[in-house]
């Protein structure tokens, strides 16, 4: 969790207040703890945590805000609202009192201006919160599970048309939590190794099944950061899903050894780097994205891993590889963990809008690949319209290509994030974030 303290619940709260505001958490984050002065490494895991929690449990404190007699839209400044939500967090989530929460959060600070006096924030911690009514039916179920992680209605109430409600309630409960660290051992095949590696170093970690190369540690210090197999680059931060997206660029039964892929919306570099480890020195990997500040970011992490099998060709000639991966742009709602201000920002035109993006470029890609190429479409997104129904309407409007099963030859542990022929890796039954992907190859002739 870090420490907390008064310098710290500034730079929280001034993060969140900037969120309001409109800007995104990860910038916001980024520019308060760069302008905090003194702040040591556990205040500023801190920070970080604290200002993910607020646009997390958004719903859910404002509701207890609203029992308490402070609803947000009582509230005439920004800074008000965060500094509600910032000492209802702190109470309901990390269990402290007044006598703890006080210093960090009385007069003159931690934020100016502000209209809330001091005994206003201490009976936001002192004062009883009765439990809400319990409901029945359909509409209930969507309400509280809505309410109680912290989720848009309208995004619920869709989310419960598609997953059962134990499964819903899982998925939810898995993308309302702070996020655990995953990594990829490379290269392939070597995670025994790297764990061995790893525990003489004192790091304590270990294999995640559903993902051959998946590792997980289990020291909250992140000494795994300064350990020699991190720096040696021997593992690289890769969410589970996210390795299951490469793992689905396979041809069955084949690898990618020597062979030439794409990837055409390579963003940071994420999964080129672990195509590029699949291929091998012999193979090649043409990487491109839209944007240009991105494709920087995975130049640099490509020459930091030292591999040669990149190229970045503008464009990228898609005729001449045998595999293209097309990690569309999505709604990211299985990327919430990480990103929990972005379920405040979506809205149901914004999934229209993605859809028509995502069947719009896999289109593109069809109409440049040779026959025998295989098009892994991925998003990292729980929601339907973007993930099955895309792929869907692809093939209804193009018969030269055929739906080839994600997973095909695939060892029993690595199945359970398969579905049918797609793969669909769901927290928590494949740890980490929620990712789909679908293979699909263009017929000869």
């Amino acid at each position: 969790m870090g420490r907390p303290s008064r310098r710290a619940a500034t730079a929280a709260i001034e993060t969140h207040i900037a969120v309001l505001k409109g800007e995104p958490l990860k910038a916001a984050l980024a520019t308060a703890l760069r302008d905090a002065e003194g702040l040591g490494g556990q205040e500023r895991r801190f920070v970080a945590l604290a200002a993910r929690e607020l646009s997390r449990h958004t719903r859910l404190l404002d509701l207890a805000a609203r029992q308490l007699g402070h609803s947000p839209g009582k509230h005439v400044l920004t800074e008000d609202q965060a500094l509600v939500r910032y000492t209802l967090w702190r109470r309901l989530f990390c269990g402290e009192a007044w006598a703890r929460i006080g210093p960090e959060v009385k007069l003159p600070g931690p934020v100016r201006p502000r209209t809330l006096h001091d005994a206003v924030l201490e009976g936001l911690v002192t004062k009883p919160l009765a439990e809400p009514p319990a409901a029945e039916g359909a509409e209930a179920v969507v309400e509280r599970l809505a309410t109680r992680y912290s989720f848009p209605g309208w995004l619920t109430q869709r989310l419960s048309q598609v997953y059962p409600e134990a499964t819903l309630a899982g998925l939810m409960a898995s993308l309302d939590e702070e996020p655990s660290l995953h990594f990829r051992a490379r290269p392939p095949g070597t995670r025994d190794a790297v764990l061995a590696a790893l525990a003489e170093e004192g790091v304590a970690a270990e294999a995640v099944p559903c993902a051959p190369d998946a590792l997980r540690v289990a020291d909250a210090s992140h000494r795994i950061f300064e350990s020699r197999t991190m720096k040696g680059r021997r593992l690289q931060v890769q969410d589970v899903g996210s390795q299951l997206i490469v793992l689905a660029c396979l041809p069955p039964g084949a690898s990618l050894t020597g062979l030439a892929v794409a990837d055409v919306c390579a963003g940071a570099g994420g999964k080129t780097l672990g195509l590029a480890d699949l291929v091998g020195a012999k193979g090649k990997v043409l990487a491109g994205d839209r944007s240009k500040r991105r494709l920087s970011d995975a130049r640099d992490r490509v020459r930091e891993f030292g591999l040669k099998q990149v190229a970045f060709p503008h464009p990228v000639p898609l005729d001449a590889v045998d595999v293209v991966l097309v990690d569309a742009p999505c709604s990211g709602t299985g990327s919430l963990a990480r990103e929990p201000d972005q379920k405040w920002k979506l809205s149901a035109k914004a999934i229209s809008e993605f859809q028509a993006t995502q069947s719009a470029l896999l289109a593109e890609v069809a109409a440049q690949v040779k026959p025998g190429a295989r098009i892994v479409y991925a998003t990292c997104s729980v929601l339907p319209e973007e993930n099955d129904a895309v792929v869907e309407g692809f093939l209804a409007k193009h018969p030269g290509f055929a739906l080839e099963p994600v997973g095909e030859g695939w060892a029993p542990e690595l199945q359970v994030g398969v579905d049918g022929p797609f793969l669909r890796a769901l927290p928590p039954r494949v740890p980490g974030g929620g990712f789909f992907a679908a293979r699909l190859v263009r017929k000869a002739g």
